[in-house]
Order: structure tokens, then sequence, then C-alpha cells
């Protein structure tokens, strides 16, 4: 498939296609749309509970929870688990924000905790050093498609009888040794905002954990806290992945794998071909612990490379340009000095990436970089 177009002259790369999935398979998704329309049963559905199966058979669990995002999964966790004001939560520094605010809902603080500057995933090696006895989980990220280095957590979690919640909205499918993201910690959140590696068409998310009793008191809580219909056990919420969601997303997930093949000959292309000494590419061990839900690069001039590719047509995004401890909504860690993040914030840019960016765009991509 071809991504370059030419407007006025010009070429023109889109950091993302988000309709190419669509277009791919469309008959087969506005048929399933319109079975659900016809069901007239759009919330709490069969649509959500095969989805749910599926979905957890895919990562490898037992139990999956459809939920209305990937923020409000990872919110929900900490509460089923109790966590609340007065406690601590582990934190990457570097990561999208949502990480951070799932505390900040239940009232926890956030502890944010360097990343290793090669594989922009929480460093392993300072999380001990982040513990206190007010600490009652880790929320590791496996940032733009990596996993994180889950058996050092992992041990670390054990020694201090603390639970591991991984943050997996960027990583649906990848791997850590021969075990999925999402079947890494004690549970797992994930995002299917249409730009994810498994989007829907709308927010939705999911929690995926083997820890039956956590499974049930989340569908508690996503449903009003509601087990039977007006009978509440707790203080719930409303966050349900809608049938819809859930039908285009069962449609989706059986190309998914395919998409990630696709995506990572895309980055092997990238990090075989760009040749520039401005930019470092990021770390991959070329296997498949990484499904390159970004292809994140680091620029010695961010701003020259960025407007030298806007130029030439090749739309791209930082990922993230403030982090979140320099953001207002966290104005009691402004003054925290994380050097590698606001190093990191300062150089990374995403190139175009996605199952249908085709080798022509690539090449193309890649031959500017080479220029600058």
């Amino acid at each position: 498939m071809n991504n370059l177009s030419k407007k006025n002259g010009e070429m023109k790369i889109p950091f993302l296609d988000v309709g190419a999935t669509y277009n791919d398979l469309k008959q087969e998704i506005d048929e399933t749309v319109q079975r659900v329309l016809d069901s007239a049963w759009y919330i709490l559905g069969n649509e959500l509970e095969i989805f749910e199966r599926e979905f957890a058979e895919y990562c490898g669990v037992k139990y999956c929870i459809g939920v209305g995002s990937g923020l409000e999964a990872l919110s929900l966790v900490l509460r089923a688990w109790g966590v609340k004001a007065g406690d601590e939560v582990i934190v990457p520094a570097h990561t999208f924000i949502a990480t951070w605010l799932a505390v900040s809902h239940v009232g926890a603080t956030p502890i944010p905790v360097e990343v290793d500057e090669s594989s922009f995933n929480i460093n392993p090696k300072l999380i001990e050093q982040a513990i206190t006895k007010k600490t009652k989980a880790i929320i590791p990220v496996h940032l733009y498609g990596q996993s994180a280095s889950m058996l050092e957590i992992k041990k670390i979690a054990a020694a201090f009888g603390i639970n591991v919640l991984e943050d997996a909205a960027q990583s649906h499918g990848a791997k850590y040794g021969n075990k999925k993201t999402g079947s890494l910690g004690n549970a797992a959140a994930f995002s299917f905002y249409p730009g994810k590696n498994l989007g829907a068409f709308g927010d939705g998310g999911a929690i995926t954990t083997n820890d039956k009793r956590l499974g049930e008191t989340v569908r508690m809580l996503r449903n009003y806290g509601s087990k039977k219909k007006y009978i509440h056990g707790n203080i719930g919420y409303n966050s349900r992945l809608d049938e819809i969601q859930a039908a285009i997303l069962r449609v989706k997930l059986r190309h998914l794998d395919s998409w990630n093949s696709q995506r990572r000959k895309i980055a092997e292309y990238y990090i075989n071909n760009i040749k520039n000494e401005g930019i470092i590419l990021p770390f991959w061990s070329g296997t498949n612990d990484h499904v390159f839900h970004l292809f994140v690069i680091k620029c010695m001039n961010r701003h020259n490379v960025e407007q030298q590719l806007t130029k030439a047509g090749i739309q791209t995004i930082i990922h993230y340009p403030v982090p979140p401890h320099k953001q207002d909504a966290y104005t009691a860690y402004n003054k925290i000095r994380l050097s590698i993040t606001e190093h990191l914030s300062s150089q990374v840019l995403s190139l175009p990436m996605g199952p249908h960016l085709g080798i022509d765009a690539v090449k193309y991509i890649c031959s500017v970089i080479n220029s600058l």
C-alpha cells in the first residue's frame, strides 16, 4: 500500500492513516455494526461478552473486563485494590499523563521513577529506592509498544508485597519472553483509543487479569457497583465498553498479529536505512517484544528535523513534549529534577508508523532524513 499523495505538487505522508483499517475491513465491519444495531442490545450484551473471552484468550489470561477507556481501566484496578489517599504508587517519569492521572483519581500520590534512556521504559534499577511503607503498587508502562523489564520489576514487587499493574495501552500483542503483555503483572490496563494497534472507533479500554476476585470487583465497579440489576454492592462508576465497539474490536483482533508484523517490518527498514549522525534510533532486540505503536527517534536538533520533515510533507508528532512532572496539573512536582525525562522530552520525535504505511512512503521518509 502506498501512502504517498500529492497536493499542489508536494508529497503528503500522514503520521497515521486511522481510516485505513476501516477501508480494509469495510464490508465486515459494516455488517458487524449492522448486526449490533439490529439486535437492539447496545450495553453489556453478547458482543462484549464474546470479545472479553477472545481478548483474554489472546493475552493468555483468565479474565478480561471491557471498560470505557484506558484511563478508567487503570483507575478501576487501583480502586479495586483499595489504593486510596495517603498511599503511593510508583510510575514512570516519562509516559503519557494518564498513568499519573489514574493514581491521582483514587487520591493516591504518583511517585515518579526515571526511565532507561534507550528503551524509554521505567528503569527497574531505580524502583527499589522509591519504595516506602506507603507504596501500594507499581505501574510499569510498555511505552511505545515495547515491553518493560517485567522479570526484574516483578521480583522487586514480590519482595515488598506490592501489586504490579501493567499499563499496556500501547502494547497490544507485544511479548516478554513467551508471554504477551497483559499477562505479566497482577493486572493490566489496555486502551482501545482509535490510534492504538488495536483501536476502536471511539474510546474504550479493558482490564486483564488471572485474579478472579479482582475481575469480579472490577465488573461491579464498572457498572454502578452492581452485580444484579438495581442491587448495588459498592459505590461504582459508569465505565462500560459498548456493544458496537466490542463488535468492531472482535473483527480487528483477528488482524492484530499481522498488523504488528507489518509494523516491525517498517521499523526494521527505518533502523537499517536511516543513516544520519544527528539521529539516535530506538533500541530494539529484534524480537516480538516490540509492536511499534510508535517509532520514536531522538534528535540533536529536533526543531530543525521536525521543520524539515514538515516542509517535505511528512507529518511527525512529539510524544511527549512536556513531561507529567512539568504539567500545570502537577504543580507540586514542578521543581523536581528528572534529568533523563526532561532530556527525552526535548529530543524525542515520532515518525509515521502504521500497518498501512507503504514501502514507498517509508523509503521517502528515510531519504529525507538522510539528506538533512
